[in-house]
């Protein structure tokens, strides 16, 4: 689906009545709108209600430029059938409109198109709908609503993106027969180059070329000679002839050959170049010609008499078998060849290219020279129930007609068709055989093998012009993944408020302890096994692509943020195991988030689309988290803070029920993560031993480490693995860039975090308590991103007050809109409103400067802590500062004082 947010202002108020001949008008451009049609969405779908009825609902101008985007793709060729329109909570008149597209760019531009059609219908003065959001790609420009409207010419630019970007027949069967299957696809460009499955099970197709297709095969079938000369020595039957590269060449060899000839190019396809039946020199100088125009070097062979087959092998096996017509018309006695031509074309299955079952005939130069050698021109009048061919080959891109004949091929003759693709070694192969009658051997007819086909066309067998259409989509499929072979890899999709990069990160380190190729994407960026290759924020569906589509990949491990999935979506299908961390105030009041309800909803996504196999995790200690059991699907999972004693009524019910479970349980020796599964009980180590809690002292760690437990438990991963990995798991910058680093480089000790919001800063407060320094003081650098909340921001100055002794406030990189200055003032305000003395507080805007200047107060004994936003190059600035001579110019030792400084 594609949306875009519709402000519809007064119009909102308005319905058909009050819009002056809007219902007729729109009905006299798009027909299609008032009949009843197809629809897969019921009341909202296409054509299901007449504009009339669309205009009377809530946000009636919304319904209706849906159904008008969806009309336009069907108009353009994209068989796409739903729409509807939601009003947006807290927004009088703005709706939410979306619709069906198949092909991104072209349901993109349809929807601007369909917006534009409806404005320039409405009435003077209600002209112009209101707040229009509409995210375009590159190259499409602006909307501009009041631009004048012409249908035919938007249409035929909508018709041009659709032959361009939409798949072809055979790219496309292929890809449904994948999506009846399960096996997931991503289209990897702007033609036919597509992805099947998911990581290193994925294979790759181009039209009906595969993964298996072997490259000097391919060369070898686009070289006729070549292929013709292995055919041969493996005693199949094919044509004699010769390569030639002159007419006179041609000549010479046709009077060696003896008997009609055909000419084609050597390296050629779709039929282009090819001439038949020739007879005289001058035929044979025309039909060079002609392949000179596609190839260099030309064939010249003998002509088979009969009937023209494709037969189609995969993988060994005759599939399908179409005999092939050429295009022709058959008279009446009193119409002209162009007039039957004419008449042909309006075969509502005849299309312009692949478009349709059949493609509308053309009188180009080719037809006119075979019309022409025939003794006839556009403008003769055959005799009633003459057949006059127009082409010498019968490729359906030229205008051709197939009969299905697979049921009916001798049994010889398919032996010959596999041979012939076994010898030129392809997958899938178009064997061409001319055979006066297909249902009898070519070694008691004559006839033979004249082309083998890489990347044959599969549009004459899933849909001949007669007889019955065969699925041929289905044995590639058989071919590419046999019963039994793997499609997918396990997808783990982790989002909540706070906690996901290091908790992917957690689980990235565990399933490569269990022996797996990892891809992983986070805030900080990606990485494929443990090797990082794109820097920077990863969390959306882009670079969920990039490693569902690396070859080398076993497991995703997908930090998946609220932003993308407004945004675009997921990135994928269906996940493994989805887990929900927890849910906190942060980004509300933007994108129709407003409270915390409304981010629930958008992050229990990743719980609603777990396979019935997998797994959701959810923190039974967070209620909005907690409450998305009624969504998530697969078994569940919960993690808790609190023993199974202490935890919620929810929990223990869980827990006696047999259910999976992962808890902090404190004991004798100290708090433990503990297993709960199946009625049993399982340690699995203590808290203090995970080098990532600091000692146990950073509990934020420990949720999260809760959470990586129930993950991997949840993949089936060993127990005694997973306390080995997170035995190994600390919050080094190296394992955890921006989470939790100490830096103990200086006499003074840094702490570098990405705290952004208010729940994440409290749990950082209650760690600072367990790390201030006996003697020192506890200096902080926070700056808070522009798209938060006024209020959010001040409670960020006040948690820091309560945090720091120091407070050197700055301001953060993504302004938002905001004035320059405007946050930092915010985060100021609410440091003072928490009690914090001035003296104590610092603006410094620039992330570097602040830094510097907190480093450079910084006394022996003393706790920096920086809250940052570009973390690389924070900590190479941390690493890089020269403590030494600030610290001895400040502070001279004093012996007497053991290590304590002077003031």
């Amino acid at each position: 689906m594609i949306r875009y947010q519709l402000d519809l202002g007064v119009l909102d108020q308005k319905s058909s009545h009050h819009l002056t001949d809007f219902e007729s008008r729109l009905l006299g451009l798009l027909p299609a709108l008032g009949q009843q049609g197809e629809s897969s969405s019921g009341p909202d779908g296409l054509a299901s209600q007449m504009p009339e009825a669309q205009l009377q609902k809530e946000g009636g101008l919304g319904h209706v430029a849906g159904q008008v985007a969806v009309q336009l793709q069907r108009l353009a060729g994209s068989s796409v059938t739903s729409s509807t329109a939601l009003p947006v909570k807290g927004k009088l008149g703005v709706y939410n409109v979306l619709y069906h597209y198949r092909e991104e760019r072209v349901g993109l531009i349809a929807g601007a198109v369909a917006l534009r059609l409806v404005n320039s219908l409405l009435p003077a003065e209600v002209q112009g709908l209101q707040g229009l959001s509409l995210l375009l790609p590159e190259g499409v420009g602006r909307i501009d609503l009041q631009a004048p409207f012409d249908l035919e010419i938007e249409l035929k630019e909508l018709r041009r993106l659709t032959k361009l970007y939409t798949l072809g027949p055979t790219t496309r069967s292929l890809v449904d027969e994948a999506e009846r299957r399960g096996i997931p696809h991503l289209r990897l460009d702007d033609d036919s180059l597509v992805q099947l499955g998911y990581g290193k099970y994925q294979q790759q197709i181009r039209a009906s070329i595969t993964s298996h297709t072997p490259y000097i095969a391919t060369n070898t079938a686009s070289d006729k000679a070549l292929t013709k000369k292995l055919l041969d020595r493996a005693g199949l039957p094919v044509p004699q002839g010769a390569v030639v590269y002159s007419a006179e060449e041609a000549v010479q060899a046709a009077r060696r050959l003896r008997g009609a000839v055909v000419t084609k190019p050597l390296n050629g396809n779709h039929g282009r170049g090819v001439s038949l039946n020739l007879t005289t020199p001058e035929e044979i100088r025309q039909g060079f010609a002609e392949a000179r125009q596609h190839s260099k070097a030309v064939v010249i062979e003998q002509y088979y008499t009969g009937h023209d087959h494709r037969v189609l092998v995969i993988h060994g096996e005759v599939v399908a078998v179409a005999e092939r017509v050429p295009a022709h018309v058959v008279g009446n006695g009193s119409q002209t060849i162009t007039e039957l031509v004419e008449q042909v074309n309006q075969d509502p299955r005849r299309g312009n290219g692949h478009e349709n079952v059949m493609t509308r005939i053309v009188i180009n130069a080719h037809v006119l020279e075979v019309l022409t050698r025939s003794g006839r021109s556009p403008q003769s009048v055959p005799a009633a129930g003459e057949v006059v061919f127009l082409c010498d080959t019968a490729n359906l891109s030229t205008g051709g007609t197939a009969i299905d004949r697979t049921d009916v091929i001798h049994p010889q003759n398919a032996t010959i068709a596999r041979r012939a693709a076994q010898v030129i070694g392809l997958d899938v192969a178009g064997i061409d055989l001319i055979s006066p009658d297909i249902t009898r051997s070519v070694h008691d007819t004559g006839g033979g093998i004249v082309e083998v086909n890489a990347a044959p066309g599969f549009r004459m067998h899933l849909q001949p012009s007669e007889g019955q259409s065969r699925n041929v989509a289905a044995p590639v499929l058989n071919m590419l993944f046999p019963p039994g072979t793997p499609c997918r890899m396990p997808i783990i999709s982790i989002t909540g408020t706070n906690g996901k990069s290091t908790t992917a990160r957690m689980v990235a380190h565990i399933m490569k302890h269990a022996g797996k190729v990892v891809g992983l994407t986070t805030s900080n960026g990606i990485y494929i096994n443990n090797e990082q290759i794109v820097n920077g924020d990863t969390t959306g569906p882009k670079s969920a692509k990039v490693v569902l589509s690396d070859p080398n990949v076993e497991v995703a491990v997908l930090e998946t943020a609220r932003g993308g999935i407004l945004r675009e979506g997921l990135g994928f299908d269906q996940a493994d195991v989805g887990a929900v961390l927890n849910i906190q105030p942060d980004h509300l009041g933007l994108k129709g988030v407003q409270t915390l309800e409304d981010l629930a909803a958008v992050k229990s996504l990743v719980v609603q689309v777990v396979t019935d196999s997998g797994t959701s995790v959810l923190n039974a200690d967070d209620p909005l988290t907690l409450g998305m059991r009624d969504k998530a699907r697969g078994q569940l999972t919960l993690f808790s803070m609190r023993g199974a004693r202490d935890c919620s009524p929810e929990l223990q019910e869980h827990i006696a029920a047999g259910g999976t479970a992962v808890v902090r349980e404190p004991t004798v020796l100290g708090d433990e993560v503990v297993l709960y599964q199946d009625g049993q009980r399982w340690p699995v180590m203590r808290t203090r031993d995970i080098p990532a809690t600091l000692g146990g002292a950073a509990q934020v760690n420990v949720q999260n480490a809760l959470a990586a437990t129930a993950i991997a438990v949840a993949q089936q991963v060993p127990v005694a693995v997973i306390r080995s990995a997170l035995g190994h798991f600390s919050t080094s910058f190296e394992q955890s860039p921006g989470r939790l680093n100490l830096y103990d480089g200086h006499p003074f000790r840094v702490l570098l975090d990405y705290a952004h919001n208010p729940s994440g800063l409290e749990h950082l407060r209650d760690l600072i308590t367990h790390l201030r320094p006996p003697r020192g003081r506890v200096i902080g650098v926070l700056g808070v991103a522009g798209d938060r909340r006024d209020e959010d921001i001040r409670q960020m100055g006040q948690l820091a007050a309560e945090a720091f002794d120091e407070l050197v406030v700055r301001e953060d990189h993504y302004r938002r809109g905001r004035p320059s200055g405007e946050g930092a003032k915010l985060v100021d305000e609410g440091a003072r409103a928490a009690g914090m003395d001035p003296e104590h507080l610092t603006t410094i805007l620039r992330e570097e400067e602040a830094v510097a200047h907190a480093l450079q107060q910084a006394r022996e004994g003393d706790l920096v802590v920086v809250l940052v936003t570009n973390v690389e190059a924070t900590w190479q600035q941390i690493r890089d500062f020269d403590s030494s001579q600030t610290v001895r110019e400040r502070r001279p030792e004093d012996p007497s004082h053991q290590g304590a400084f002077h003031d």
